[in-house]
């Protein structure tokens, strides 16, 4: 064959390379995802809000996850979250199928040095996102005889809490010692729902919560079955206006700061992360799946039968939130350790409760 005729035969060639249809470039996140399980570990027995906020997510996440995976929620409560914790930290594979919600105080225990079995750096963690930025509030039945914060610095008023080291009791000592309440809590019950039968059977007054919008059909119904004495966050929830909010009674700047830092902390509400060393493009593959998740309307309406408060951060934010409250000056993060300490004569464990937190 000459030249002329081997140049004519390469044009030819080319020609149809260029017009045949090519595979479509292989997506190496799909490829990992499909076939698998994700399994997402709850830190609290089943009915409370870690694991109903944690099962919608698992029902819904995975239509927005490359490949499709299959999800498993696993109940493994204990130690207020620790136990979930360490299992996904030390035991689980570090490779993007494996999420956690974690308990909501850890930000602020590791920035305050307060849990001796919080080993791990929460920076080294995948930070997925934030469900709800909800405030936490404090109420008391509706019989109970403290309905206003004025009443609660008057007489002692026994509150419930999961354990001693729980969002409950940190708030229950900044509330008695820089507002002057005299709140009494009883702590080492295993769930929401058990604190609430605890108020019932008259064991304790009040409780605190991150979602008042299932304790009854509507927020007015909701607000005239309950004393609703105060709500700590960044602002007030709608509806909830007439509760006063801890950023508003600082008195002074030392004050404000404090109750800033607090207010940060506790809308770290529903917190979803990954193991630390999962490659970044999965971990920014499941960020990506979290987002479209909580904008996918068959989730918001399961949400919303569900009377669940969706208010997200995405994982870049929630990250950055993270690495300012534990990166906080000194002196401010040992002000606030002080603000928060409870008395010995204001906790007490609940009849029946197991010898170890829970």
């Amino acid at each position: 064959m000459n030249a002329r005729a081997r140049a004519t035969g390469l044009v030819a060639l080319l020609a149809l390379t260029a017009v045949a249809p090519t595979p479509a470039a292989a997506d190496p996140i799909e490829d990992f995802y499909r076939g698998k399980q994700i399994r997402i570990y709850v830190r609290a027995a089943p009915g409370g809000n870690y694991d109903v906020y944690s099962r919608v997510l698992g029902r819904h996440i995975t239509r927005h996850i490359p490949g499709n995976p299959t999800v498993l929620p696993i109940n493994m409560p204990g130690g207020g979250g620790v136990v979930a914790l360490n299992y996904v930290t030390n035991a689980a594979p570090r490779d993007g199928t494996v999420l956690t919600m974690i308990t909501q105080s850890f930000p602020m225990d590791q920035a305050l040095g307060l849990n001796r079995s919080l080993k791990l750096d929460l920076r080294t963690l995948g930070w997925i996102g934030n469900m709800s930025n909800t405030n936490e509030f404090m109420y008391t039945a509706k019989e109970s005889p403290t309905r206003t914060l004025a009443d609660a610095r008057k007489r002692q008023t026994p509150v419930a809490a999961t354990g001693i080291g729980s969002v409950v009791t940190q708030l229950a000592g900044l509330y008695n010692n820089m507002l002057g309440l005299k709140l009494k809590v009883i702590y080492g019950y295993p769930s929401g729902p058990a604190m609430t039968l605890a108020m019932e059977r008259g064991e304790v007054e009040g409780r605190s919560t991150s979602n008042p919008q299932v304790l009854g059909p509507n927020n007015a119904a909701v607000l005239a079955r309950h004393n609703f004495l105060i709500q700590a966050g960044m602002a007030k929830v709608r509806d909830y206006e007439s509760v006063p909010l801890l950023r508003d009674l600082a008195e002074n700047d030392a004050q404000r700061t404090i109750f800033d830092f607090i207010s940060a902390s506790v809308n770290i509400a529903r917190p979803i992360v990954t193991n630390p060393d999962v490659p970044v493009e999965r971990v920014q593959a499941l960020r990506r799946a979290f987002q479209a998740t909580l904008a996918d309307p068959a989730f918001l309406e399961e949400a919303e039968r569900l009377n669940l408060e969706i208010h997200w951060k995405s994982g870049e934010e929630l990250e950055g939130l993270i690495h300012g409250l534990i990166g906080a000056p000194p002196d401010v993060r040992e002000r606030v350790r002080r603000a928060i300490e409870l008395r010995p004569d204001d906790a007490a464990r609940a009849k029946g409760a197991p010898a170890r937190e829970e």
